[in-house]
């Protein structure tokens, strides 16, 4: 199993775990986390689940869906500890821990194969420590690629271990739907699918420079190196709590609510825009995209995309941050205030390639630079994206 050195590990359900893991009354019991009168839901437990209860659906949809549901109050202190105490104990078992989000992280264990054993004895220690000692489960991917471990972890959902060795990636990886690889999202699921590329089996088996002609050079190679397990990016060690030097961002708080997705998308280009020209004078580029939604009642949720390379583009970043939106599934949900932040950032210089997600391989970057040209000599408003004119 040595062949199999990266872990994903991701919290089951985590806030609605946490909420009741004290609270043996509810355990049966369909359950959302949040969603006040006109909230949304943070977070539902596998109960709710089953009827088609999820994370960011609006409140009254998900009452309507299950009416026995019951609903509990987040306390985000107590998910912020808990959250902090599982991270250490990740590292209790290697330095090499790439915190995604609150709930999950990579963990690159071969130093550690000596002192705790092999990469799937090390995943079930770490699955009986964090249930011991903070009484919520997790499900963990063992694969040789981050890639292939996001992959396996959510085929272990719930609690549950799934070890690809590498004589099994391909088996395990080419029945899959494109959209299922990891950093591809809707618009270049559309985009493959439209081209005939339905399976990762189809994509594995299409020669590279038809594949690169079709999509792009970088994109081409990149699903090429998905679709055959190759990718091998490199776990970099990081925190959710890093110093603010390791992050940029930008929120809006909206005079007055919002639920129309055509002016939250309008706000998330502009905060994309500014985030963006301010790590182009840093001279930084960040592989995290992170958006912040606050509903009418308050409740927060943030959500994360992590890229396959660093980047300092507008639209690389825009179209992250509209996929996280749209992936809320918010149907007239009131919104108060959206965010937007890039993490784990890294000097622009130390960036060889950067992935361009459809139709276009370059441009965009010089086009961006023509626009900070353009504002230093003209001021903030000589240039802008045509929707935010007006």
């Amino acid at each position: 199993m040595n062949g199999t050195p990266i872990l994903h590990v991701d919290m089951d359900a985590f806030y609605a775990s946490v909420a009741l893991r004290d609270r043996p009354d509810l355990q049966q019991l369909p359950v959302m986390v949040g969603g006040g009168h006109r909230g949304v839901v943070l977070s539902a437990n596998y109960h709710a689940r089953q009827h088609g209860v999820r994370s960011g659906m609006p409140a009254t949809r998900a009452r309507r869906l299950c009416p026995q549901m019951v609903v509990v109050q987040p306390d985000h202190t107590l998910f912020g500890q808990v959250s902090s105490a599982v991270m250490e104990c990740f590292r209790r078992v290697t330095p090499l821990v790439e915190a995604v989000s609150s709930d999950e992280a990579f963990l690159d264990v071969r130093g550690a194969a000596r002192r705790l054993g092999s990469p799937v004895q090390i995943a079930e220690q770490l699955r009986a420590a964090i249930h011991d000692e903070q009484g919520i489960t997790c499900s963990v991917g063992v694969a040789a690629s981050v890639s292939v471990a996001k992959l396996a972890s959510r085929r272990a959902k719930p609690d549950g271990v799934l070890v690809v060795p590498p004589d099994a990636i391909t088996s395990f990886l080419h029945p899959l739907d494109v959209g299922e690889l990891w950093g591809v999202g809707e618009q270049t699921r559309a985009l493959l699918h439209r081209l005939g590329l339905v399976t990762v089996s189809d994509v594995a088996h299409t020669p590279l420079r038809t594949l690169q002609r079709a999509v792009g050079d970088s994109l081409g190679r990149h699903l090429h190196e998905l679709a055959w397990g190759t990718d091998r990016r490199e776990i970099v060690p990081r925190r959710m709590d890093d110093d603010p030097d390791r992050s940029m961002g930008a929120q809006e708080t909206f005079g007055r609510d919002v639920d129309d997705r055509e002016v939250v998308l309008r706000e998330l280009l502009r905060l994309s825009a500014k985030v963006t020209g301010r790590m182009r004078v840093a001279g930084v580029a960040g592989r995290t995209v992170t958006i912040t939604v606050r509903f009418a009642d308050f409740t927060t949720i943030t959500r994360s995309r992590t890229l396959p390379e660093a980047t300092d583009v507008t639209v690389e970043v825009y179209r992250a941050a509209t996929r996280l939106y749209d992936a809320l599934g918010l149907q007239r949900a009131r919104l108060r205030l959206v965010g937007v932040r890039v993490e784990g950032l890294v000097p622009r210089q130390s960036v060889h390639h950067q992935l361009t997600l459809d139709e276009r391989e370059h441009g965009w970057s010089d086009a961006d630079r023509a626009v900070d040209r353009a504002t230093r000599r003209f001021g903030p408003a000589a240039v802008r994206p045509a929707s935010l004119l007006g």
